[in-house]
């Protein structure tokens, strides 16, 4: 299982850093209450570089996420096995990082009385619920996601000549720009696990006064970007990137 305790520990930060800065913006009496997308789209920055530099200090490739593992299957000589297991410490991770969250903001949830704030600590919602326009928002967000990171780190892009220690700050830096321009409609998840390791937290844990987990979205969040992802991966090796 190469790599797995790498992309556990990767993903497990990528959640505590991430659903953390967003339950401190939107939980009642959190220093941070009301301090806004800038913040989010901040914090979900950092959480994503310090995500990979954990995974990779402990063996994992700091992918994080499912789906740029799912569309790596398409590439010729890829270990199939292998990519099912780390997508698996995935989403071992995520829940483990989400009840870190709770358990961090543990007195806050009973001062918070909307059931809705609960649930987007852990999990991405539409700002419009529309299925058809939520899918493609974040079909076109995790295209844009794998396809930059792609160029990025290609043979002529800049990140072929850069340490490998600093490609962390530029992938995080891209999170950053992708939450600012594509995050309004959905709350860009990009990550299978991301969303759903952490919906599936909320479901099980003893959060005072929280409401249902709102399964009949969370399949968007899955689905989008597993499609986005090959969408993303396959055209840039067919365009020869």
């Amino acid at each position: 299982m190469n790599g797995f305790l790498g992309e556990l520990l990767g993903t497990m930060t990528l959640i505590l850093l991430g659903d953390g800065v967003v339950a401190g913006v939107l939980l009642n009496k959190s220093k941070a209450q009301n301090a806004g997308w800038i913040v989010i789209t901040a914090g979900w920055a950092f959480a994503v570089m310090s995500g990979v530099y954990v995974s990779q200090a402990f063996g994992g490739p700091g992918s994080l996420n499912p789906a740029g593992i799912i569309q790596g299957f398409f590439a010729p000589g890829a270990d199939i096995t292998n990519g099912i297991m780390l997508i698996v410490a995935q989403f071992i991770g995520a829940f483990i990082g989400a009840i870190l969250v709770y358990l961090t903001y543990l007195a806050h949830w009973g001062e918070t009385n909307d059931p809705g704030l609960k649930l987007a600590v852990f999990s991405t919602g539409p700002a419009i619920r529309n299925p058809m326009a939520n899918l493609i928002t974040e079909i076109i967000a995790t295209f844009a996601l794998i396809f930059i990171v792609s160029s990025i780190f290609s043979k002529g892009g800049q990140g072929a000549a850069i340490a490998s220690n600093v490609n962390p700050y530029l992938v995080g830096a891209l999170i950053w720009g992708l939450g600012l321009s594509l995050g309004g409609p959905t709350g860009y998840a990009l990550n299978p696990a991301r969303d759903l390791g952490p919906r599936i937290a909320h479901f099980l844990l003893p959060i005072p006064g929280k409401a249902d987990s709102d399964w009949s979205y969370a399949w968007i969040p899955v689905v989008g970007p597993i499609i986005g992802a090959i969408i993303g991966g396959v055209l840039f090796r067919v365009l020869g990137g």
